[in-house]
């Protein structure tokens, strides 16, 4: 008889000891060890698991072409590259409410319309539920086979009968594998279904779509080996409190990782949006001081948002520095540039700087347009109307090259911006045109913006 041993595995990073510990060592995270048993596995089942690969040439490698399963929503369709892959393994996480299970079970219904059939599995809503939910969506769900259950060996075998083209696990954390005595949502679990999921995606060519849920810090739960073990992570990002939501592509093995999609949350679930510039422009107020509009890449897609600036005078000793959307440290590494280049005297202001529509930019090509908010908000003196700025500033107050600027333009002159102020050099001569304004200094780009 196998001897059973007992060991212990972190619930935040998957960190495993043979003896109880206070702190993780890997992690770092306090009172996270769970104790978990580990069930060896016999000789007969090691047997049966026997390979006998042989070397290929690259050449002589027959590819088979695979047609991708698109689902009908632009916006999803563009992140996993065109569609799912047959036989891939999807993991898409997200915070809890953010609109994981709508876009899904949205685009399962999208599948069975298209003749696809999609088997949804819920661990977490019945199927009187899940009904529910379809129907808010305003969907078809004739064609598709929900099923509640949380057991693994169950649902796979019901996979096996019906045989749908994709396979959908609400959600990983949810699931058991009754062959380890550990909880459901452990870290052992969530691997060993993982793995075994992936198992069944490649030796059937069924696609798998799981999603998982996240830590408070916003990675993934389980251990770090989830993201190496599928093929495509998928990461829904947006704050609760705003309509927006972003999708975005951390992990693609058949596209690129550079694309994301946006939708905003209505009465009727998530639709999405094929003009987001506009939508995050439509309600913007002309001549305000403190107003600027910068084109910001989102994965490849240039996006324009407003960026807004309040300095007013501090009631306290400490002035405060706050920044909504944006990093807090470059918002205080741009006044420092603005004292010592240009000698303006914020030791006694407060500066609120916040990115409108609960977009979040990480990018330093909105450097010049936080400057000018800042700049403008200090002065109450607008900036010219239809400018927009792309420029990264260093610490020198000189101004640096960005990317794409060519395509940040086109997509501005598309909603009315008329004048540019861009690094120079930036933009060659050929592509150069009216309304450019190339500057090297952000004394000569605040120039720009405030011009007569």
């Amino acid at each position: 008889m196998a001897k059973i041993k007992i060991h212990y595995v972190c619930q935040n990073c998957g960190y495993t000891t043979l003896k109880w510990l206070g702190k993780c060592p890997e992690c770092g995270q306090w009172d996270t060890l769970v104790e978990e048993t580990v069930v060896p596995e016999s000789k007969a089942s090691f047997l049966t698991v026997k390979e006998n690969p042989r070397p290929k040439t690259l050449d002589s490698v027959a590819i088979d072409h695979l047609e991708r399963m698109a689902t009908g929503i632009r916006e999803f369709d563009r992140v996993l590259g065109g569609g799912i892959v047959p036989g891939s393994l999807v993991l898409l996480g997200g915070d809890p409410g953010i609109g994981k299970s709508t876009i899904v079970l949205d685009a399962s219904m999208k599948f069975s319309e298209n003749g696809i059939k999609v088997l949804y599995v819920s661990g977490e809503e019945s199927e009187a539920q899940t009904a529910m939910r379809a129907k808010r969506l305003g969907g078809s769900g004739s064609g598709l086979l929900i099923m509640t259950a949380t057991d693994l060996a169950v649902i796979l075998a019901q996979a096996q009968e019906v045989k749908p083209a994709l396979l959908v696990i609400d959600s990983i954390q949810t699931m058991y594998n009754a062959e380890f005595e550990t909880a459901a949502g452990s870290v052992g679990q969530v691997r060993e279904c993982t793995a075994k999921l992936l198992r069944f995606a490649k030796s059937t060519g069924i696609a798998v779509l799981i999603i998982g849920h996240v830590t408070k810090e916003g990675n993934i739960a389980g251990p770090r080996l989830l993201e190496h073990m599928v093929d495509v992570v998928l990461q829904f990002e947006g704050e609760r409190s705003y309509a927006f939501r972003v999708l975005r592509a951390l992990k693609n093995r058949f596209g690129s990782t550079n694309e994301s999609g946006i939708f905003s949350m209505e009465e009727s679930g998530l639709k999405e949006v094929a003009n987001p510039s506009g939508l995050f422009l439509e309600k913007r107020a002309s001549a305000v001081p403190g107003s600027v509009v910068c084109a910001c890449l989102e994965g490849n897609r240039p996006l324009l948002v407003e960026m807004q600036a309040l300095v007013a005078r501090t009631p306290y000793g400490m002035p405060r520095r706050t920044a909504v959307g944006f990093d807090y440290n470059r918002v205080n590494m741009l006044l420092a540039i603005l004292e010592k280049r240009l000698g303006m005297d914020f030791g006694t202001q407060d500066v609120y700087v916040n990115v409108v529509g609960g977009v979040r930019v990480t990018e330093p090509a909105a450097d010049l347009a936080v400057i000018a908010a800042i700049v403008s908000s200090y002065r109450n003196k607008a900036v010219m109307p239809g400018i927009l700025a792309v420029v990264e500033v260093g610490l020198t107050g000189e101004v640096r090259r960005v990317g794409f600027v060519e395509r940040r333009i086109k997509e501005a002159q598309n909603l009315g911006f008329q004048k540019f102020v861009i690094p120079a050099g930036n933009l060659s001569a050929q592509s150069a045109s009216t309304g450019i304004i190339q500057v090297h200094t952000v004394e000569e780009a605040l120039t720009a913006f405030f011009e007569k």
